[in-house]
């Protein structure tokens, strides 16, 4: 193709061709194992005439490339402006040529632009199994193709995060007017290959060309159990596992490494304050899935929280909801944007008094379970963090503190445990915060610590008592002789000196 591509008179014949036979140029047809495929089509009045019907043959010549069948890939189309309609649903067609009659019929509907409105409806309509979608147990992706000119007139980040939590897959693609923060807030990570931007419709069989081949590419690791852990990336006729950033693969090749210490009671307070804005939120709660991808999050493992933030202050989920890390981070996704003001010291007060209490699932003090609080912002805080910042570390809670563009180091210095630089992070953006992660890992999961096999016993037991004291006898026989030997250095330094005078 790159070939054919390079040479003058091919590419103009290339360009030439109808557009419903442009995509089919590209390869042969795709076989990419089971979809379910449901395309997001804005057919408001900012969209002529000559660009729908641009956009309506391209529809079809991207449906040429896919392998349609009732085992295979399933298509739906919805369009939607001021309101939302289905062209036809993933189990109405099984025949590519049904599929492209009802395209051609289709008339768009020429009003506003509520794109929020139809990634609901998508996600609760269109992927839905008496539309036709198969089972979540059947676990055949859904993908999403959401393709639009302007600036949505509703919110899109809270439902598109909704919709990705429930496994949508979302590919936006923006013609001339779009807003590329609205792209980036609807699509799925990484947004460099869930996010396209073309000049005009005319250009849109650029985008057609790499659906196509990431659809291809998908062949090999849904047609095998291929027993990844966190992702499967198909290499030609091979593949390969990945891990997220901070972990390793293991010798297997398929699993990943998480913290060795298994047990820990960590609360996230997150600042959804308006200075964050909603796209950078939603890389907040991808950072924030990063790290729970390091844990070994289980209720005998690592519990975990999460708190949001503004002028009031929201428990997302508390310690003791959820038993897996998929369940934590499906859970990070859907937490919606605050927005308004940054009162951080109201947020850490409401950790110390309630998100570590054993009512919202922390464990009791006596199983010596660690408690740690990340706090992750973006700004000075409109009101006092002294008080309860001292508080915090006074009630045995370890500290972090995150923070991100024109967050105030003196006040992360306050939140967080001594000594700062294990403590304390920051990130001049949130683009690059990533950069974190490894720094975190190596704080909340040291060397050495409580294992995973590690018998949690209240230390009021008899056998608890007995184990203590010896440890503790142990201990202090080690400090006397320790204080002997610096007691004998300094008689001996004495002496020198008497000698000098």
């Amino acid at each position: 193709m790159r070939d054919l591509l390079c040479s003058p008179l091919p590419m103009l014949l290339f360009l030439l061709q109808p557009w419903e036979t442009q995509l089919q140029f590209a390869g042969p047809r795709c076989r990419s194992g089971p979809l379910d495929l449901v395309f997001v089509i804005d057919s408001s009045r900012s969209v002529r005439p000559f660009e729908f019907e641009t956009m309506r043959q391209f529809l079809v010549g991207l449906l040429r490339g896919l392998d349609v069948g009732p085992n295979a890939t399933r298509v739906g189309v919805i369009q939607y402006s001021s309101q939302v309609q289905s062209v036809f649903p993933l189990g109405a067609f099984s025949r590519r040529e049904d599929m492209e009659r009802a395209i051609r019929a289709l008339v768009p509907l020429a009003q506003g632009t509520m794109t929020g409105l139809a990634i609901q409806y998508a996600m609760n309509v269109a992927f839905s199994v008496a539309e036709g979608a198969r089972p979540p147990e059947a676990r055949v992706p859904r993908i999403a193709v959401i393709v639009t000119d302007g600036r949505p007139q509703d919110r899109v980040a809270e439902v598109a995060a909704q919709a990705r939590a429930r496994g949508i897959e979302i590919y936006a693609v923006g013609v001339q007017r779009a807003d590329v923060g609205s792209l980036r807030a609807m699509a799925s990570p990484p947004l460099d290959e869930h996010v396209f931007l073309v000049e005009s419709f005319d250009l849109i069989q650029e985008f057609g060309l790499q659906f196509q081949g990431r659809l291809c590419a998908r062949d090999l690791c849904n047609g095998v159990d291929h027993g990844c852990e966190f992702q499967c990336v198909s290499e030609g006729l091979s593949y390969h596992c990945l891990c997220p950033e901070g972990q390793q693969l293991q010798a297997d090749g398929k699993s990943c490494n998480r913290c060795r210490e298994g047990h820990v009671d960590l609360v996230l307070l997150v600042d959804g304050s308006k200075s964050v804005r909603p796209q950078n939120f939603e890389l907040v709660k991808r950072f924030v899935n990063q790290i729970v991808d390091f844990l070994d999050v289980s209720p005998e493992g690592t519990r975990v929280g999460l708190v949001q933030f503004s002028s009031r202050v929201r428990t997302e989920f508390p310690l003791g909801r959820y038993g897996t890390a998929a369940e934590v981070k499906q859970a990070v996704l859907a937490v919606e944007y605050m927005e308004r003001g940054t009162m951080t010291g109201l947020a850490l007060r409401h950790m110390v008094e309630h998100s570590f209490s054993e009512a919202q699932g922390a464990r009791p003090r006596a199983l010596n379970v660690p408690r740690v609080g990340l706090v992750f912002t973006d700004g000075r805080s409109q009101d006092d963090i002294s008080v309860w910042a001292a508080r915090a570390k006074e009630e045995g809670i370890v500290m972090y503190a995150v923070g991100v563009g024109k967050a105030v180091e003196e006040e992360l210095r306050q939140i967080a445990s001594e000594p700062a630089e294990l403590h304390v992070s920051y990130s001049p953006d949130f683009g690059t915060m990533t950069h974190l992660l490894e720094n975190l890992r190596g704080s909340i999961c040291p060397e050495e610590g409580i294992g995973p096999g590690t018998e949690l016993r209240s230390p009021c037991e008899c056998e608890s008592l007995v184990e203590f004291q010896g440890r503790t006898l142990g201990a202090l026989e080690r400090l006397t002789q320790n204080l002997a030997q610096l007691t004998a250095r300094l008689e001996d330094l004495e002496n020198q000196l008497a000698t000098q005078k």
